[in-house]
């Protein structure tokens, strides 16, 4: 395979060169030549704040960063995704997530079909769907409403699920239960049943085609749990389970009634897929209302990303100094840091949006990058990540950019607790800048043989995105930032951020040795030696019997 061009772009060879005039600068020195540089270093859309003054970039960083993404068309790609462009090369598809947002008098073509009246009209059956559980008129087999909902899924058909519904708790319906399946380990589906009342639980199954793997193994195990509880009548399934899913006669088969079924299209990425159908937990726990002011929050974030220059766009400027520091500075790693509980799922739910998009190594040629693509993201909310991982942060080796996420109204306002979070995390932003130098921490009393490990050097990138309230709407608006961002990153690293055949390879072996796990007779093994070793082990170990 050849290798790819990125590295041979004029703006490329100017920030390299500019690089080596700044790598060593300190954020002190920074912010002492530009006493105003933490108000002009800001950025507004979509009433989200982006500080991005604590990052080690200066104005001619940003505009060289900036020249680099109009060298790359970034411009022009934007333009080809929200056209319906078949931007996702390697499957032929368009990738037009912003239209499941769009307001109904928006036009979207995909082949010359207007998409919209048909995003609208799933939308619409949902609402009305979740009113009638939400209300008690849907009832189940036995005549009892219902009180719980389990989702069933994976990958995008949980993540996105499982962390808005933790990110919006404190805005659900308090009489009705959550909880979500997605690992084929039994545990999974055991504990989030356990407790339950079959006579009082809907199940939500999410897969495009009903065939995934993990999401129909717990899907039959949870319509057996059912009929155990129920008395084995095949019927009550039906008022027990519904789909999200495009394939009617598989919906049918397994029993489920098909005006119960919610579908999406080929143009939705599973991680990309939260405001579509896969949401229909979401809106259950949330109301309808809830739900479009969520979409609302989409689209506002979506119109700041297709319409605000560069210089003054967040998802691109947070996506170029991502790039600064991984193809730069050689950054292996970005952690994001939301203070707000309810956003405890958040980093788990980008690893997914992030890694699985950008996690690449051809280019949409097909030809080998020579340059770093996808960081891993990871993170905690704080404060909790401050008596953990933030040591590393702060006096570790490692250069990892963080992304502080804060809110100026406590969901739960509580004594003085909101006031001592945002403490925390202004507090914790300004000493990974700014640090500690040896002569302040021997100034300060500190002995001599002690002083070397107080220091902190700091020099820590960061930004600080903040906004006034976690809600529906706001959480519409952080995730299609980082949605932006991610598709950003994937334009100037020149891959394809809607694929992802990377998972595919082990599903295939899976399938393989699954069968010769469960074999009666001792299977011919053509694995490599461990492989087949380890096969061995596990036949010869497993439990017998029932």
């Amino acid at each position: 395979m050849a290798t790819t061009t990125l590295r041979r772009r004029a703006a490329w060879d100017a920030l390299k060169a500019h690089y080596e005039t700044i790598r060593w600068r300190h954020l002190r020195q920074l912010f002492a030549e530009d006493p105003k540089r933490g108000e002009r270093f800001v950025a507004h859309g979509a009433d989200v704040l982006l500080d991005y003054s604590k990052n080690r970039a200066t104005d001619e960083t940003i505009r060289l960063l900036v020249a680099l993404a109009t060298e790359s068309g970034l411009r022009e790609r934007i333009d080809a995704m929200y056209r319906g462009d078949r931007v996702n090369t390697t499957e032929g598809r368009p990738a037009l997530h912003t239209a499941l947002r769009a307001p109904r008098d928006a036009t979207v073509l995909v082949d010359g079909a207007d998409v919209v009246p048909r995003v609208h009209e799933v939308l619409d059956r949902m609402a009305a769907f979740a009113d009638l559980v939400r209300s008690g008129k849907w009832r189940g087999h036995t005549g009892k409403r219902i009180r719980n909902v389990v989702n069933v899924g994976i990958g995008g058909s949980d993540l996105g699920p499982a962390m808005a519904y933790g990110a919006l708790r404190h805005h659900a319906d308090r009489s009705l239960t959550f909880r979500f399946v997605s690992n084929v380990d039994g545990t999974d589906l055991v504990e989030a049943t356990r407790d339950l009342d079959p006579a009082e639980t809907l199940f939500v199954v999410c897969s495009k085609t009903f065939t995934t793997l993990e999401t129909m193994t717990n899907a039959a195990s949870a319509r057996a749990w059912l009929l155990a509880g129920l008395g084995g009548a095949p019927e009550a399934v039906a008022r027990h389970f519904v789909a999200v899913s495009t394939d009617a006669a598989k919906v049918a088969e397994f029993g489920i009634d098909t005006a119960n079924m919610f579908g999406f299209w080929d143009w939705v990425g599973g991680r990309y897929s939260l405001a579509s159908a896969i949401g229909l937990s979401t809106m259950l726990a949330i109301g309808p209302d809830g739900f479009r002011e969520m979409l609302a929050g989409f689209r506002a974030m979506d119109e700041h990303f297709e319409t605000a220059p560069f210089e003054r766009n967040l998802p691109v400027l947070m996506a170029l100094l991502s790039i600064w520091y991984v193809d730069f500075f050689g950054a292996q790693s970005v952690a994001v840091l939301p203070y707000e509980q309810y956003l405890a799922r958040f980093p788990a739910y980008l690893q997914q949006l992030a890694m699985e998009s950008n996690g690449k190594c051809v280019t949409l040629g097909g030809d080998l990058v020579d340059y770093e693509t996808g960081p891993v993201w990871w993170g905690e909310p704080g404060t909790n990540g401050q008596h953990s991982f933030y040591q590393l942060l702060h006096q570790g080796t490692h250069l990892v950019p963080a992304d502080f996420i804060a809110f100026a109204e406590p969901s739960n306002p509580v004594a003085r607790h909101h006031d001592m979070l945002m403490a925390n995390v202004l507090a914790q932003a300004e000493a990974l800048a700014f640090g500690r130098s040896l002569e302040e921490v021997v100034a300060a009393g500190t002995p001599a043989t002690l002083a070397p490990h107080r220091v902190f050097h700091g020099n820590r990138p960061s930004n600080t995105i903040l906004l006034a309230r976690l809600d529906p709407g706001a959480l519409g608006r952080l995730v299609a930032l980082y949605e932006h961002v991610v598709y950003v990153q994937g334009v100037i690293w020149n891959v394809n951020s809607f694929d992802q055949w990377g998972v595919e390879l082990g599903k295939v072996l899976a399938g393989r040795i699954l069968s010769e796990l469960e074999s009666a007779e001792e299977p011919k093994l053509a694995h490599d030696s461990s492989t087949n070793a380890l096969i061995r082990w596990y036949r010869a170990a497993r439990p017998t019997g029932p």
